[in-house]
């Protein structure tokens, strides 16, 4: 890939409990914190009558699109066409769904409240991004399981490299109630919360001479995670990674013999899902701008032996 034609990350935020920002995911959240405030962020204005997820994803796009540089107090910097969104989230409306049925069942049509039932539709956290920030490029909202959040960024690559814009916004958020937990079951909980990264192409983003904080090297999926691996490695020509950031599984177990010497870094408070692949190019962008080089591997996945996907990261000034 030429460098014009290279998709870069340019901006990166984090809200979960205990970490707000991409270094303080690195360092690891702070223990006991306090559930995410998305009003002190944006405010209180709009996040009425807005689903859990929605309001952290308003957060996270207001971070994120700040901290690229895309967004002042007139609304977007570049041409409104220019800026895409891509969200994943597997739990994001649960609640609102399942209470839209359980008042269907009970009461019919007509027991059902006109404010609530716009926040069943499955996209509603990628549109409602779209319409409060003023971002007319193209929209997707990806619920995947497990892959979900790096589905999410590959999603936002072909995008970008289809030519049908020039940077995007990609969210990754999962909120944390008393559905999302009877779903989980076994006393789990979800992470509430999650990350936004602003992939652009390297051109766009070098014409507004905005910073490079991480470089996409490119998506792979496969039928485990040991060849996930193996086809992230060619990927990179066979160059062993920095950092492995691991997948969430559900045994918890990763057999010792994979990237072998390689340093890990998981992601523990709270089932991540369709927020992890997000969450961990965050937390590559943040390892970046610490000093690290790369280049980084990020798998997700349900357990070892099921389906995988992973994306490589490079360090701008190793790219």
């Amino acid at each position: 890939m030429s460098r014009s034609d290279r998709i870069v990350i340019t901006g990166a935020a984090v809200l979960i409990p205990g970490a707000d920002s991409p270094a303080a995911l690195v360092a690891g959240p702070a223990p006991d914190a306090e559930p995410v405030a998305p009003e002190q962020v944006v405010g209180k204005k709009g996040l009425r009558y807005k689903d859990r997820a929605t309001q952290l994803a308003y957060g996270l796009a207001w971070k994120a699109l700040r901290d690229a540089g895309l967004l002042d107090e007139d609304g977007p910097t570049v041409p409104a066409e220019s800026l895409g969104v891509v969200a994943s989230s597997n739990f994001g409306n649960l609640d609102t769904v399942t209470r839209a049925l359980d008042t269907l069942h009970t009461e019919t049509v007509s027991g059902t409240s006109p404010m609530d039932l716009p926040n069943a539709s499955s996209n509603v956290i990628a549109s409602s991004v779209a319409i409060r920030f003023g971002l007319r490029g193209p929209n997707l909202m990806v619920c995947n399981g497990a892959t979900s959040g790096l589905d999410a960024l590959h999603w936002a690559a072909t995008v970008l490299a289809a030519g049908r814009t020039d940077r995007v916004l990609v969210i990754g958020v999962e909120p944390d109630n008393d559905t999302v937990r009877r779903l989980l079951g076994d006393g789990r909980v979800a992470v509430d919360g999650g990350a936004a990264v602003v992939l652009e192409r390297e051109a766009a983003a070098r014409e507004r001479s905005a910073p490079v904080r991480a470089v996409y090297l490119g998506y792979r999926a496969a039928a485990d995670v040991r060849s996930c691996l193996d086809r992230l490695s060619a990927l990179g020509s066979g160059a062993a990674p920095a950092r492995w950031q691991t997948p969430q599984t559900d045994s918890g177990a990763l057999p010792d013999d994979l990237l072998p010497g390689v340093p890990r870094a998981g992601f523990g408070p709270g089932r991540a899902s369709g927020a992890l692949g997000v969450l961990q190019a965050a937390a590559a962008t943040g390892w970046f701008d610490g000093g690290g080089t790369g280049p980084v591997f990020t798998v997700a996945g349900a357990d070892v032996a099921d389906p995988a996907a992973g994306v490589a990261l490079l360090a701008p000034q190793g790219a």
